[in-house]
């Protein structure tokens, strides 16, 4: 069992995204991803929490967005993002085609997959055997 020392880092709790409307965005997260709603406490301003993995939840900030959504690089490998393992790149490929949602894949050959969500936001989704 892993030690647990003071200092650490013990892992990531979660990931925060700003949007410009949380709840649209919530579903295109559900849609593409298949996330789940995670309990969001009345923080004073709208917003989700999504589940990704475990104890790691996804946070839609709704505020004005200070990244503009165009002249960022076509890849988003090349721009901050978000990566997230999962098994297989495949079913996710599919629901972006599904939407006929753009995406590149890596350009190192990898199985991994990046594209934008509705406000610009990069995401990376990283293969297990990537």
């Amino acid at each position: 069992m892993d030690e647990v020392r003071n200092g650490a880092i013990l892992g990531v709790d979660h990931v925060s995204v700003v949007v410009s409307d949380a709840q649209a965005s919530a579903a295109f997260y559900r849609q593409v991803l298949g996330l789940a709603d995670a309990d969001r406490p009345d923080l004073g301003f709208p917003g989700a929490w999504l589940r990704l993995s475990g104890t790691i939840t996804l946070h839609l900030l709704e505020l004005p967005n200070p990244d503009p959504a165009t002249g960022r690089p076509e890849h988003g490998g090349r721009d901050r993002h978000v990566a997230l393992r999962v098994a297989d790149t495949a079913p996710f490929i599919a629901r972006l085609d599904a939407l006929s949602w753009p995406y590149t894949r890596s350009k190192s050959g990898r199985d991994a997959v990046f594209f934008r969500d509705p406000d610009g936001n990069a995401l990376e989704l990283v293969g297990l055997a990537a």
